[in-house]
């Protein structure tokens, strides 16, 4: 297989956490997958950097309890989206542009039976398939790095929430510049588009309408996170190859050691952002 690729489907079509991964280890460990619990996902299922906790920031930081209609951009495999919907009782739809992840979160969130209170739908954030003023909460973690215009689909998320609707999101930040080899090496291994600085950010977010009520640096943080990540990636590959799933692709792991170093040099980093939309 070529490590070249041309879009962020190309990326996650061959990532590492896939739902086929998810539940060879699952049927390994139980011996079947009947009756599954949503809690017995959450181990598994949370691409992101922070896991449960990161969840729970964002859902303090937006407001989301019982009966909160949350988007979830970027939704991957669905993780987030289940536990929003388990844990505080929201009504969730998740928008998703890979039809492989698409279908696996559909699958997943069947299993443990959250399919009436989550969707996930095949979709570009910069172009939401939901009507205007129709959602409360829009969030996201660590996947607007791969959509090659942000403020476009920042607009989205102003167009589909109600007034007074908040967004929170945490995504990469770069502290510096990238060198032209180091962001060539982000495109091939993990479909990074454009980054930009902190406040920078947050200039973004405000220019899309909102008021920005909160921006936090996660960089220290997630050095230490990223580091625990790559020694977990490197064992879902041996256990990929070993079960006969895909098992990623050869320039993923090279970028993402390069990337652990970035966020670990400070070069490259992560920030929290909260807004509201006011009108």
């Amino acid at each position: 297989m070529s490590t070249e690729i041309s879009s962020a489907i190309d990326y996650y079509e061959r990532h590492p956490i896939s739902a086929e991964i998810i539940l060879a280890k699952l049927n390994a460990s139980r011996g079947h997958l009947n009756d599954l619990a949503p809690e017995e996902l959450f181990p598994h299922d949370q691409d992101h950097y922070g896991g449960l906790a990161a969840n729970d920031a964002l859902a303090e930081r937006a407001g989301i309890g019982k009966g909160t209609r949350v988007v979830d951009f970027c939704s991957g495999l669905g993780g987030p989206s289940r536990y929003f919907a388990r844990r505080y009782g929201a009504d969730v739809i998740g928008i998703e542009l890979t039809p492989a992840r698409v279908k696996g979160a559909q699958h997943l969130t069947r299993l443990v039976g959250l399919q009436n209170s989550v969707r996930v739908v095949e979709g570009n954030v910069m172009q939401v398939p939901l009507p205007d003023t129709s959602a409360d909460v829009v969030i996201s973690q660590e996947a607007l790095l791969h959509v090659p215009d942000k403020a476009r689909a920042l607009a989205e998320a102003y167009r589909i929430l109600k007034p007074g609707g908040r967004i929170a999101l945490t995504d990469w930040i770069a502290h510096r510049p990238l060198s032209d080899a180091d962001r060539k090496l982000m495109w091939q291994g993990m479909a990074v588009a454009d980054l930009y600085g902190l406040q920078t950010y947050a200039d973004l977010i405000r220019r899309a309408g909102f008021s920005v009520n909160s921006v936090e640096d996660l960089t220290a943080d997630w050095g230490v996170i990223l580091k625990q990540r790559l020694a977990m990636y490197r064992k879902l590959r041996e256990e990929a190859q070993a079960a006969g799933t895909p098992a990623g692709h050869d320039a993923f792991y090279e970028s993402y050691v390069r990337f652990v170093d970035l966020v670990n040099d400070a070069a490259l980093g992560g920030g929290r952002f909260a807004g509201q939309k006011l009108t």
